[in-house]
């Protein structure tokens, strides 16, 4: 019919856009670009004493940053915490608790456009170089070397970070990753799992929003039956994201680095329908990193499955190398 014509040709062309964008990023050139520019000053900050810690949530520059503070700290290195697509800094708090009990302070902060931090520019504009400004400002802000941990997305800029910015950190964990040899490599694998939202409202909107569209499709994506939220309580949390960044971590735009001199461990779950296991496993061969499968966990390690063992099973980790 004539429409499908017509509709399969302005696909093309949107793609060609697409791509003639991404190929005009410059990760250097944006790395050194001010590209914050929220509004400057602090427009919230409450702290909340616990017995063990205190939790720090405030939003500054635009950016929105949530700090678990141990009251008797164990360890003078923090960990910064970059979240993955949809979500914002809210998403590890289970696991921020759980480490502050362990003495090491936590930092995690949303990306513009994410949970409380405002939006810069549309999210469908946004790309991995520009959000790898942000978490390198978040990193420069630490007095020492951070751990830097990263799930999905926050993974995808993690390995960005080591290749673009430093390969110095104490440590890198990455959790359910997008994995090193670039998402369009088993993008046919999962794909299929919902043709109209993952392929034909992405490639018409230029958003991955359609991918958690509703809290059944959220849940298919990012958890299990064993999860602590429900996908209600889940959906409601999740905010829009840009294609870009699945497009970018991708040949010809992105290519892992090798050699990587910084202690890795990467975490796949077993039930992952995203990022899935055995893609993962090969991001962790690939950098010759440790490896450690959570069973009974699907994406969201962070509330899924028996996420107080997957914590520890990362606290264990870091503490085995001696990072003070």
């Amino acid at each position: 019919m004539k429409w499908l014509r017509w509709l399969g040709i302005a696909l093309l062309v949107q793609e060609a856009i697409v791509l003639l964008y991404l190929a005009s990023r410059d990760v250097q050139h944006t790395l050194a670009t001010q590209t914050n520019h929220g509004f400057p000053g602090k427009q919230l900050i409450k702290t909340t004493t616990y017995d063990a810690y205190s939790v720090i949530h405030e939003i500054e520059d635009g950016i929105e940053r949530i700090t678990y503070r141990p009251n008797e700290p164990q360890h003078a290195t923090p960990i910064i915490m970059q979240h993955g697509m949809w979500h914002g800094a809210w998403c590890w708090e289970n696991w921020q608790r759980l480490w502050a009990l362990q003495g090491w302070e936590s930092r995690a902060h949303s990306l513009p456009g994410h949970a409380l931090s405002p939006t810069q520019r549309p999210i469908q504009m946004c790309t991995l170089d520009y959000y790898l400004s942000f978490l390198k400002r978040e990193i420069d802000r630490c007095p020492t070397p951070p751990i830097l941990m990263g799930h999905s997305m926050g993974g995808a800029l993690s390995q960005w970070y080591l290749k673009h910015v430093a390969d110095d950190l104490p440590a890198v964990v990455l959790v359910a990753p997008h994995i090193a040899a670039g998402n369009m490599r088993y993008a046919h694998e999962i794909l299929q799992q919902d043709i109209v939202g993952m392929v034909l409202l992405t490639l018409l909107t230029w958003s991955a929003t359609p991918w958690i569209r509703n809290p059944r499709r959220a849940a298919e994506k990012l958890i299990s039956a064993n999860a602590s939220m429900t996908p209600e309580a889940l959906h409601a949390r999740l905010g829009p994201e840009s294609a870009l960044v699945l497009y970018q971590h991708s040949p010809p735009f992105w290519k892992a680095p090798t050699n990587i001199h910084t202690p890795m461990l990467v975490i796949g779950a077993e039930l992952d329908t995203v990022c899935l296991e055995k893609y993962v496993r090969a991001t962790a061969e690939h950098y010759q990193a440790d490896y450690r499968m959570i069973r009974g966990s699907a994406h969201n390690l962070m509330m899924d499955g028996d996420f107080t063992a997957t914590a520890m099973t990362i606290h264990e980790w870091l503490t085995a190398q001696g990072i003070a």
